[in-house]
């Protein structure tokens, strides 16, 4: 299976802004009541259409799907919290914890992919909401496509008993562990604080306190064969752990974060990371600080294969 891909689903916002009902359990948003809701989205968009420029420019095949402007979906610009494309032609469509992120979930997405990739089967886990069950796809989980493994801090948005679903039905091995930021805050995502890529990992490890599950981490990594790149509780803040590696058409590796990210990094991490592959950054601002989500968070990866 692969680990990469060049093919990128995302989703242009039509509102985007301010979500309360997914502050509570994200400690990366935050309000700032001196723009207006217009200036807002006005600023999202444009930082939406600059880091797609820069994306295609680099050589990776960027796919936009429109925001619808009804309902109203102010997290739109996440598409990979909702749908996963993988390479056997699996799409799988995944339980929101918010109300209002439930209205991203789009079939006919899913239906307009279908005409240019081969879609097999479509797996359903979205019923789980009813009971409160959540897995909010790549957000929650960490996915070494190529040796079955599926990493997930547990958290309200990511539960224990669905993530075993998740593993049984997609066949992959869990590495499950509890995250915490520096104010003792339960990370919400595990992709805010974890990259995978090729050859080398990208983690805070200070967010994992219990020693068991620190080491059981590393000895998966050494198993592996990655490189574990360490990063701070501060620079996890600035979304340095909310990087994906990606591919070019030539099939040359990438790894992209937001400028905020990269400006987090010591010139050291700079230089190991660019060791195992170019970097590629993009200022994102107002979409982190209102939406809690950077660049990976952005960007759905396509493995269907094409027709």
């Amino acid at each position: 299976m692969r680990q990469i891909t060049s093919n990128i689903l995302m989703v242009r916002p039509a509102n985007f802004g301010f979500n309360v009902e997914t502050a509570a359990s994200n400690a990366f948003q935050s309000e700032d009541n001196q723009l207006t809701e217009s200036e807002i989205k006005a600023r999202a968009m444009a930082e939406f259409d600059a880091f797609v420029e820069k994306l295609r420019a680099s050589g990776v095949q960027v796919i936009v799907a429109d925001d619808t402007a009804e309902p109203t979906k102010p997290d739109a610009v996440f598409p990979n919290n909702w749908v996963t494309f993988h390479e056997d032609g699996r799409v799988v469509t995944y339980p929101m914890l918010s109300e209002m992120r439930r209205l991203e979930r789009r079939e006919d997405i899913i239906r307009q992919l279908g005409e240019r990739f081969a879609v097999t089967e479509r797996v359903h886990f979205e019923q789980f909401e009813k009971s409160g069950e959540i897995l909010e796809g790549t957000g929650s989980l960490i996915l070494d496509r190529e040796n079955k493994i599926a990493y997930a801090c547990l958290s309200p948005r990511t539960n224990r008993e669905l993530l075993d679903w998740f593993c049984q039905k997609m066949d992959f091995e869990k590495v499950a562990f509890h995250a915490a930021d520096g104010k003792g805050q339960e990370i919400y995502h595990t992709n805010v604080l974890m990259a995978l890529g090729l050859t080398f990992v990208v983690i805070c490890l200070d967010t994992v306190r219990d020693a068991d599950e620190r080491q059981h981490l590393l000895e998966s990594f050494e198993k592996t064969g990655k490189e574990v790149i360490e990063i701070s509780l501060d620079q996890m803040m600035a979304f340095a752990g909310n990087m994906l590696q990606v591919a070019t058409q030539s099939g040359a590796p990438v790894l992209v974060m937001s400028e905020q990210a990269y400006r987090s990094l010591r010139p050291d991490q700079i230089a190991r990371l660019e060791h195992h592959n170019a970097l590629l950054h993009s200022p994102l601002y107002t979409i982190e600080q209102f939406g809690g989500g950077s660049a990976r968070c952005m960007m759905a990866e396509v493995f269907l294969r094409e027709e």
